[in-house]
């Protein structure tokens, strides 16, 4: 188990503005407090060597470069995030981080510093969180969520841990920003068509509940143009809204630290609400997170 200190309060406490990675002191398990989960969110992190194969602009890891999940040390990955778990159960680390309206944990997320499905070990890391899930008694209150790109879904291994969280009632949170090659280009660094991208969507929906994850913003002070919105809700539609449990639609809230960051800017919360309205009409639920 991690060792608690005797100190009541961290100054270094959880924010939705800070997902400090080195909080906990971990290789492969941080912890975030997370507007979207709504509370603490555990973080399994595959990519601590900082590789992704996307580039997206508003990306806060520092020192991103290109490249896949390094080899996943397994042993250690269980042994960190039993002992967390345990801290966040049945030691102090709740009360000395974590805001007091927000102890609760929401969910264990793959998530981190490039895209999780890249791991070689990815399907068996997924078996690791949920037998670890149940040895604390969590799996009627904690889903387990996989956050991705979804750019790695024909592989077979990748279906096949997809399809295991399926199973286990788990969710995964697909990266769709975009609707045409030039806008992806422009906002994740990588060169896609539209069909692919919704092709691997339709995918991800047959083995998984998926929800769409979306950032918008402006870039060089424009808001995304009616052009861009209609190509995006058109990728969605061609990957089946039926199928989908909706979008995650939010904005910049934390610096991204890339090259890029210079045409970033927020969107204003009405801006994002008139959005969240265009996709609302294609049936579709959306929760939005300025």
């Amino acid at each position: 188990m991690i060792s608690p200190s005797a100190s009541p309060v961290h100054p270094r406490s959880l924010s939705v503005r800070n997902h400090d990675r080195d909080l906990a002191g971990l290789t492969y398990v941080y912890p975030v407090l997370s507007r979207r989960a709504g509370g603490v969110s555990v973080g399994v992190n595959l990519n601590p060597n900082n590789a992704c194969n996307w580039h997206c602009a508003y990306c806060q890891v520092p020192g991103l470069v290109r490249g896949k999940a390094p080899e996943i040390d397994l042993v250690r990955l269980e042994d960190e995030l039993r002992g967390f778990l345990a801290d966040l159960l049945h030691g102090d680390w709740m009360q000395r981080f974590v805001p007091e309206d927000a102890r609760v944990i929401k969910d264990i997320a793959f998530s981190g510093n490039g895209e999780p499905t890249s791991a070689t070990v990815f399907p068996e890391a997924v078996e690791l969180v949920l037998r670890l899930r149940a040895e604390f008694g969590l799996d009627e209150t904690v889903p387990v969520r996989l956050i991705t790109n979804g750019s790695l879904l024909a592989q077979t291994r990748v279906q096949e841990g997809v399809r295991r969280l399926g199973e286990a009632g788990g969710e995964v949170w697909f990266k769709v920003d975009a609707g045409t090659s030039e806008a992806m280009a422009r906002i994740n660094g990588v060169q896609l068509e539209p069909d692919s991208v919704a092709r691997n969507l339709g995918r991800c929906t047959e083995l998984c509940a998926t929800w769409v994850q979306t950032c918008m913003f402006r870039w060089d002070d424009a808001v995304p143009s009616e052009a861009e919105i209609d190509a995006y809700l058109a990728l969605l539609e061609q990957a089946g809204v039926a199928k989908l449990q909706g979008v995650l639609l939010y904005g910049i809230a934390r610096q991204s630290m890339q090259p890029e960051a210079t045409h970033l800017s927020p969107l204003a919360v009405d801006e994002l609400q008139a959005i969240a309205s265009r996709i609302e009409k294609k049936g579709l639920t959306v929760r939005v997170s300025p």
